[in-house]
C-alpha cells in the first residue's frame, strides 16, 4: 500500500491505495511531521494514487467535478451498495439520508445508510458530504460539519452566505 499526503485548503489530505486502486482518502488536522511516521512509503507512486492525488488537487483548484481513477474500498456488502448510491449523487447537489435509503431499496434502513455513509474511507470521491438532514440540516460528517460545508460551499450547493444549520 503506498500513502501520499498533501495540503489542500481542509487539512492535510492521505491517499493510500495500491495497483487494483485508491483504498483510503482521508482528511486530518495532524501536521506532517505528526503523521510521517505513519506513511508507509512515498515512492513509487502507482498510478491510481497518483491520479487521486492530482485529481483531488484539480477538485481543490475549482477545475474538477469528476473523478475516473480506479477504486478499491474495504468494506461489508451493504457498505459498497450504500457508497455505490453515493457515487451517484452530482455534484452540486444534496440528497437526504431518507432519499438514499429509498435508492436503494430499504427506506426502514436510515440509520444503517447513515453509518454506512460515515464509515466512507474514500473522503470526498465518494461524497459523502453531500447527504444531509431531511430538514437541509448538515447532519454528521466524519471530517467535521464545517468541512462538510466547506465542500459544498465549493461546489456550488450552498451558497457562501446562506444561513446553514449545522446542527
Amino acid at each position: 500500500m503506498v500513502t501520499v499526503v498533501f495540503e489542500s485548503p481542509l487539512g492535510l489530505v492521505r491517499v493510500s491505495g495500491d495497483e487494483k486502486g485508491v483504498a483510503v482518502i482521508s482528511c486530518t488536522d495532524s501536521s506532517v511531521q505528526e503523521i510521517t511516521p505513519e506513511i508507509q512509503s512515498i515512492s513509487p507512486l502507482v498510478e491510481p494514487v497518483q491520479a487521486a492525488v492530482q485529481q483531488l488537487k484539480d477538485y481543490f483548484a475549482g477545475s474538477r467535478q469528476t473523478f475516473d481513477f480506479p477504486l478499491n474500498p474495504s468494506g461489508t456488502t451493504f457498505q459498497q451498495t450504500v457508497w455505490q448510491a453515493l457515487l451517484d449523487v452530482p455534484f452540486g447537489t444534496t440528497q437526504s439520508y431518507l432519499a438514499l435509503s429509498r435508492r436503494i431499496g430499504d427506506e426502514k434502513a436510515i440509520r444503517a445508510v447513515a453509518a454506512a455513509n460515515g464509515r466512507n474511507p474514500l473522503w470526498i470521491v465518494v461524497p459523502c458530504h453531500r447527504i444531509i438532514g431531511s430538514d437541509g440540516s448538515l447532519t454528521g460528517y466524519a471530517g467535521g460539519l464545517w468541512r462538510k460545508q466547506w465542500l459544498l460551499e465549493h461546489e456550488g450547493a450552498f451558497a457562501k452566505s446562506s444561513q446553514l444549520s449545522l446542527f
